[in-house]
C-alpha cells in the first residue's frame, strides 16, 4: 500500500523538497502550508503519517500536534516534527505531546525518508509495502486482489477499498461518516446508509470463507475490523 504522508510546512521550498523525496521513495505526499489547510486535507482522507513543522502561521505545530492527539479520529496517526529547535527541553516537550519522532533542520531527505519508514513500521507493523495480512485474509495491494488461505476472493472496487481501509486500521471503531470520508472522500455527497449497503456486500463476499464476521457492527457507533470474535 502506498503510504499517504501529510506535510504541513509553511516554507514552499521545503515543501517542494520533501514532496519530491517522498514521491521518489514511493509515497503519496500531500503538502499544505498551515493548520486550516491541514484540517481540510485530513477531513478529505486520513493520512498514514503527518510531517509537521514546529513554526507555523497562526498556530504552532506543537499545539496542533496536541490537538491531533486529543482528536479521536487522528490520535493514532503518527506525527514527526520538523524543527530548527534542537535543545533537549524542546525535544522533551515534543515527545511529551505525543510525537513519534523529531527531525532537526537542516536535514537530509534520505534520513527523513528513513525515519518515516521506521515510524510506519513501528506504528503499523501489520502493513508492508505490498500486502496486508490479518487473520485468514491477505490483500495484495499491487494487484488489488484479496485472498483467503490462498484462494482468490472476488470483490467489487468499492468493497476492495472498504476492506483495505478497515484492514489498514484494525481494532478501531469508525462511524459511518468517518468511513465515508476515508473511503469515498469528502468531495462527493453520499448518504451514510450507502456504507451499510457496501458492508453487506463485503460480508456476503467473505461469508463463504468464514471471514464475514471480521467486519463487526458496534451498536450505536459504527463498524470495526477485528479477528477477535
Amino acid at each position: 500500500m502506498t503510504p499517504r504522508i501529510l506535510v504541513v510546512e509553511d516554507e514552499s521550498a521545503i515543501r517542494d523538497m520533501v514532496s519530491f523525496a517522498l514521491r521518489r521513495a514511493g509515497m503519496d505526499a500531500i503538502t499544505v502550508p498551515d493548520v486550516p489547510a491541514a484540517q481540510h486535507a485530513i477531513a478529505d482522507k486520513l493520512p498514514d503519517l503527518i510531517l509537521l513543522d514546529w513554526m507555523l502561521p497562526g498556530t504552532s505545530g506543537l499545539e496542533y500536534a496536541r490537538r491531533l492527539k486529543r482528536d479521536e479520529l487522528t490520535r493514532e496517526t503518527p506525527i514527526i516534527m520538523l524543527t530548527a529547535r534542537s535543545e533537549e527541553d524542546d525535544r522533551v516537550m515534543g515527545l511529551d505531546a505525543g510525537l513519534d519522532d523529531y527531525v532537526v533542520k537542516p536535514f537530509s531527505t534520505r534520513e527523513l525518508v528513513s525515519r518515516i519508514k521506521a515510524v510506519l513500521r513501528r506504528t503499523a507493523p501489520q502493513i508492508d509495502e505490498m500486502r496486508i495480512e490479518i487473520g485468514e485474509l491477505k490483500i495484495d495491494t499491487a494487484s488489488q486482489r484479496v485472498f483467503v488461505r490462498g484462494e482468490h476472493v472476488h470483490l467489487g472496487p468499492t468493497e476492495f477499498k472498504l476492506l483495505l481501509f478497515f484492514m489498514s486500521h484494525p481494532e478501531r471503531v469508525y462511524t459511518r461518516g468517518q468511513v465515508l470520508d476515508n473511503v469515498w472522500g469528502t468531495t462527493v455527497y453520499i448518504e451514510e446508509r450507502t456504507v451499510d449497503v457496501h458492508i453487506r456486500r463485503l460480508r456476503k463476499a467473505l461469508e463463504p470463507y468464514e471471514c464475514a464476521d471480521y467486519i463487526q457492527t458496534v451498536r450505536g457507533s459504527g463498524y470495526r475490523f477485528s479477528t477477535l470474535r
